[in-house]
């Protein structure tokens, strides 16, 4: 989510309507053979004595200043609320993917150990309240315009983390591969893994009701900032349109404060040319601030995926999805798989549609998603040796698989069993009132899903770390 606030705003030549829209066609797909894979990973920092202690922002910031000292591979920024991100380059294979950013994670927790600081992989922080870390006009600005809907808003900028993947967009050409069909099933798989990696059902310590609280957080935003655009034939029409009628978070300024205007999209900007006429910077920027949650940049960018346990945990995703999408015959398979979902979208885009919403909070406890997720995760497993992985990350996925999809589990589970048990303020502090929480309801008095698995690994763990790596 990080992006610099921008160099000069001197007067450029402005764009038109016709010229946004075309400009947007151009860029938003890059067709071609599905050959590169990237991910960007999120996390959340803390004590680890007790995660409850909010980190200071000098603290942080010390952190922060050593660790850019370090030399690493994946671009690394800094959220809003202090949560860090690597973002690795595009990589020519999964492996060199997963090898690339499993260093540059060891650098950067070596780093943080120092400072006596731990990464945790958390879709939403359970216990801090949002606090803001950056204090930059971006934000300012972003945080202004998220407050209209509601606090969602600041929970997604300072309180969430995830594992997103970056995929190649496709060939222009029809098939398993072509660009529609990946487009679309982005957009449908899309809810099956909210659903198998939902991992962020607490909040202020209590459940929400909810196993993806960040899902919900990011479909409380609302449809124009986070929302995708309608499904058809032609995507790069579609998200051209969806970008145009996009509400502008703000015009950027030199100096002072940036505006923030209600209800002008960037559409009614080139119309209008007020405050100040948009410019092809303007347009380039507008587009980072939308969140869908799947966002066309070239290449694909899945957003979904809420930030997993252990050192490891975010290779699963990684794996799973590059498979189900680059192996032609697994992404047969999952397309097939899919398609009955789609029905209960009722054409609603993502993700502000029943499935997406079933998906966030009953996970795989919802008996079709959980036969999809099985059905695409032995697709997958089929299709990882062809792709070049370890036996190590294919080990690992299985273990996933038999850990929580043959369960209809998912990590937000073993979060709710630790919070039933009384374990989790006991790995992870106390509850703020001494007394046990109620983990059966969430906040809205809605059932919570999560059977008690026999012998389950503590949360954070992971199965096969060390032989996930390559």
């Amino acid at each position: 989510m990080s992006h610099p606030a921008g160099g000069s705003l001197e007067p450029r030549t402005a764009v038109t309507e016709a010229d946004a829209e075309a400009l947007v066609r151009g860029i938003c797909f890059k067709t071609g053979p599905p050959r590169r894979l990237g991910v960007e990973v999120e996390w959340l920092v803390h004590e680890p004595r007790d995660p409850r202690l909010p980190v200071s922002p000098e603290r942080l910031g010390a952190a922060y200043a050593a660790l850019r000292t370090v030399p690493l591979r994946s671009a690394l920024t800094v959220e809003p609320g202090g949560q860090l991100e690597l973002s690795s380059p595009p990589a020519a294979s999964l492996m060199e993917c997963v090898g690339t950013v499993s260093a540059d994670l060891d650098a950067a927790r070596a780093v943080l150990r120092e400072d006596g600081l731990v990464l945790v992989g958390l879709g939403h922080d359970p216990w801090q309240a949002p606090r803001r870390f950056l204090r930059e006009a971006r934000y300012d600005a972003m945080e202004a315009c998220l407050d209209r809907t509601g606090p969602a808003g600041r929970a997604m900028m300072c309180a969430s983390a995830s594992v997103q993947v970056c995929l190649d967009a496709g060939y222009e050409e029809p098939g398993p591969l072509g660009h529609v069909r990946r487009w679309w099933l982005a957009h449908q798989l899309g809810a099956v893994l909210v659903a198998v990696f939902a991992n962020s059902p607490i909040a202020g310590h209590r459940p929400t009701g909810w196993l993806s609280t960040r899902q919900l957080r990011w479909a409380q935003i609302g449809t124009g900032r986070a929302g995708g655009p309608a499904l058809d034939a032609d995507p790069r029409g579609a998200w051209a349109r969806h970008v145009l009628d996009a509400p502008v978070m703000c015009v950027r300024r030199d100096g002072g404060p940036w505006d923030v205007p209600e209800g002008l999209t960037f559409r009614e900007w080139t119309r209008s040319g007020l405050p100040r006429p948009p410019t092809r910077e303007d347009l380039d920027y507008h587009v980072t601030t939308l969140f869908p949650p799947v966002r066309p940049r070239g290449h694909l960018e899945l957003r979904m995926i809420d930030a997993q346990p252990g050192d490891d945990g975010w290779i699963v995703p990684l794996a799973v999805t590059a498979a189900l999408f680059d192996d032609p015959e697994a992404a047969e398979t999952a397309y097939r798989a899919v398609k009955p979902l789609a029905e209960r979208t009722h054409g609603m885009p993502a993700p502000h549609n029943p499935l997406w919403r079933d998906a966030a909070r009953a996970g795989l406890a919802d008996p079709e998603l959980r036969e999809v997720a099985a059905t695409c995760f032995a697709a997958a497993l089929r299709a990882l040796p062809r792709i070049g992985a370890t036996t190590g990350v294919t080990d690992a996925v299985a273990a996933y698989h038999d850990r929580y999809v043959a369960r209809g589990r998912c990590p937000a589970d073993d979060l709710l069993d630790d919070l039933r048990d009384g374990l989790f303020d006991g790995l992870r502090g106390t509850p703020d009132d001494g007394r046990p929480h109620e983990a059966a309801r969430g906040t809205d008095g809605t059932p919570v899903s999560g059977a008690h698995p026999p012998a389950r690994p503590p949360h954070g763990t992971h199965p096969h770390r060390k032989d996930i790596r390559p």
